[in-house]
């Protein structure tokens, strides 16, 4: 099944003091996902924003909210970004006692659902509730910081959950998240992903509105 590709730059390396521009240059006029690392300084070392930035983002911008929870425990906060206007959820396997309630919470909320799957996390870890999620977010560094070289393995694993997914039918989308760069991306979208998050490769160059057309124009490049 071909699936749509959809840029999902990530604001953790963004210049907060001058957010709203840099949000205006990366997601104003467009389809672009924002993609919001949350970190809470137990599952991962750092720590990052909670629902009030999403919330303040989602009453600016009319583009999807992409949230990924690198958190422990998850329910209470699934609950707490679905109210503040997220429209995907992913959280870890290991940061959930039950896994499948925790999918399930995500969906009662209206939300697209999805499971963030660490560099050491194996496929297998979902085969069980793979036909039920929307997307599966593959970490190509491990998480808690940004600006981490591209860990190489990750493509033959983008290689094998896009192979699980057209063998099964299943409509899943694949999220590559960790040092997505211009010498990367084109064979990350030839392994199978369609959604892809740019952190630092966009906001930490020297001219983000380029930056942010250049990775728009490779993802939509057949």
């Amino acid at each position: 099944m071909n699936k749509k590709n959809f840029l999902a730059p990530s604001i953790l390396d963004a210049n907060f003091l001058d957010l709203k521009t840099q949000l205006d240059v990366v997601f104003k006029g467009n389809n672009n996902i924002i993609h919001l690392d949350i970190m809470d300084a137990h599952y991962v070392p750092n720590l990052t924003f909670g629902p009030f930035l999403c919330g303040q983002i989602k009453n600016y911008l009319p583009n999807t909210i992409d949230v990924h929870l690198m958190v422990e425990p998850v329910d209470s906060l699934i609950e707490k970004f679905a109210e503040a206007g997220a429209n995907m959820i992913s959280f870890h396997p290991e940061a959930s006692l039950h896994v499948h309630r925790s999918i399930e919470l995500v969906k009662s909320f209206g939300c697209k659902v999805g499971l963030a799957l660490n560099p050491s996390t194996p496929l297998s870890t979902i085969e069980e509730v793979l036909g039920i999620l929307d997307f599966i977010l593959i970490m190509s560094v491990n998480p808690g910081f940004g600006s981490q070289k591209f860990i190489e393995n990750s493509v033959k694993k983008i290689e094998r959950l896009h192979t699980m997914i057209t063998k099964n039918s299943y409509d899943c989308q694949i999220e590559v998240d960790g040092g997505i760069n211009d010498s990367n991306i084109v064979k990350i979208k030839k392994a199978g992903a369609n959604i892809f998050v740019v952190g630092s490769a966009i906001f930490k160059s020297e001219n983000i509105t380029k930056s942010s057309q250049f990775f728009h124009n490779i993802i939509h490049t057949d």
